[in-house]
């Protein structure tokens, strides 16, 4: 049974936040002002753009390098991203912000309602006004939240213990961070296409949150847009669907097929095979195949096993490098 969310500590409490809404300033944070073990900041903040407000690990773009300078085993990404969205879930829920799964989340929940199990970061949404109130009183919060995949000893079911984790303490710290580029709802701003983060201080894992808002300028009426150039009819959203992920009460988009199906395509929903090795080759170009990441899906399990495709395959041209669908 989750737990309810423990007050904020650290950089703002939110309660006094609520009787003081400051505004925002277009600023990093300052590394040494989070509350992280680390000495170094291993984000890319050095190397990125001076507008680009997020600045994700320099060791994998799904990791917060404010927070750890490695990737946690992967026998655990699952099960801490299952803890993330939880808490998330559970915090939105205890401050009354609505919000909602889509992308790869959403697409994860209408297979069996988890987490696709060669995702590595999650993506939710929230509207306009939700995403305003958030900044204007939540920006930069810790919450405490107690994983329910882990006993009082700290350890969790495999026996993997989190470094740095306290034992003692009431439950994981994580961050609630605001872009401060949020009120611009442009396109063109390809830099801030985020507007939020959920972070988990511990493993650094995050999840990405964007704020649906109107677009008065799109030629039909009720459009709603992102800033990362989804489009939306406000009938495709609302009213929100009440369900389950992860085991926690969740909202999904009213038209959750047709939104999947225009984003992915018929194939990601009938689909019953992944080869991991096609998305891994794309995205790290060229480097040594990573078989282990393909699943199966098991109708009478109804989960997405591991498997290991006896398969060969010709290294495509430097000039026409191989791409595919990481589906198959």
């Amino acid at each position: 049974m989750l737990r309810r969310l423990l007050p904020c500590i650290g950089v703002a409490c939110s309660l006094f936040a609520l009787a003081d809404a400051r505004p925002f300033t277009k600023k990093d944070v300052h590394f040494l002002s989070l509350p992280t073990k680390l000495a170094k900041d291993h984000s890319g903040r050095g190397g990125d753009p001076a507008d680009k407000y997020f600045h994700e690990s320099t060791f994998h773009p799904h990791y917060d390098g404010r927070f750890v300078d490695h990737e946690i085993p992967d026998s655990q990404r699952l099960p801490e991203l299952s803890n993330l969205v939880q808490s998330y879930l559970s915090t939105m829920q205890d401050i009354g912000v609505e919000t909602w799964i889509q992308h790869g989340t959403l697409l994860g929940w209408w297979w069996n309602r988890k987490i696709l199990p060669w995702d590595s970061d999650l993506d939710l949404q929230v509207d306009e006004a939700s995403m305003t109130f958030l900044a204007n009183y939540y920006n930069m919060t810790i919450h405490n939240f107690k994983p329910p995949k882990s006993d009082e000893s700290g350890e969790y079911e495999d026996g993997y213990e989190v470094e740095g984790e306290d034992q003692e303490d009431e439950g994981r710290a994580y961050m609630l961070e605001i872009n401060p580029h949020y009120s611009n709802p442009s396109p063109t701003d390809r830099l801030n296409m985020i507007d939020a983060r959920w972070v988990d201080t511990i493993t650094g894992l995050f999840i990405d949150v964007t704020a649906v808002r109107k677009n008065d300028s799109a030629p039909e009426p009720g459009t709603l847009s992102c800033k990362d150039g989804h489009h939306y009819r406000d009938s495709d959203i609302f009213p929100l669907r009440e369900s389950i992920f992860e085991g926690q009460v969740v909202k999904i988009p009213y038209a959750y097929s047709e939104i999947l199906l225009e984003e992915y395509g018929e194939k990601a929903l009938t689909r019953t095979s992944f080869n991991g090795w096609v998305e891994f080759y794309s995205a790290c170009q060229r480097q040594p195949i990573n078989i282990n990441n393909s699943h199966k899906w098991n109708q009478e399990t109804l989960v997405w096993e591991p498997f290991n495709p006896i398969r060969k395959f010709a290294p495509p041209s430097p000039a026409r490098p191989r791409l595919g669908s990481p589906l198959k």
